[in-house]
């Protein structure tokens, strides 16, 4: 694999955990949010998905932050009767949102875009050295 391919391959990575790393910081924020009235939901979990994509011009597989999709899990109840929100059992809808999940996957996240970009910043030193020598 040349260093073009390796770098586009990385930069890719990069593009991909970042945006990751967006929709977990807004599950994150949103974790403790109720349901606003009885028929409402609250907050429901994103969840990221990759796609690998050919890129042909250069003849490298990339990887692509896929479609966003909703955690279909089960909202939590709370206990709430004087809440407005609350349904006529006097329970409120919580967010499916675990802080502990996404605190887990924005540390994966974390150490994947970290990893992506040390394999860039070896290639680059790749094409410095290659540079170097032609001198």
């Amino acid at each position: 694999m040349d260093l073009k391919k390796a770098m586009m391959a990385s930069a890719s990575g990069l593009r991909a955990q970042s945006v990751r790393m967006r929709v977990i910081s807004e599950n994150i924020a949103n974790q403790n949010s109720v349901s606003s009235s009885p028929e409402e939901d609250p907050y429901r979990r994103k969840i990221v998905t990759f796609q690998t994509e050919l890129d042909r011009t250069n003849g490298v597989e990339i990887v692509k932050a896929g479609d966003i999709a909703f955690d279909q899990k089960e909202f939590t109840k709370k206990y709430d009767p004087g809440n407005p929100a609350a349904d006529e059992a006097g329970y409120i809808k919580q967010s499916n949102v675990n802080g502990l999940v996404e605190m887990m996957d924005m540390r994966q996240a974390q150490r994947t875009y970290q990893s992506n970009l040390n394999a860039l910043e070896a290639s680059r030193r790749m094409v410095t050295l290659t540079l170097d020598l032609l001198r």
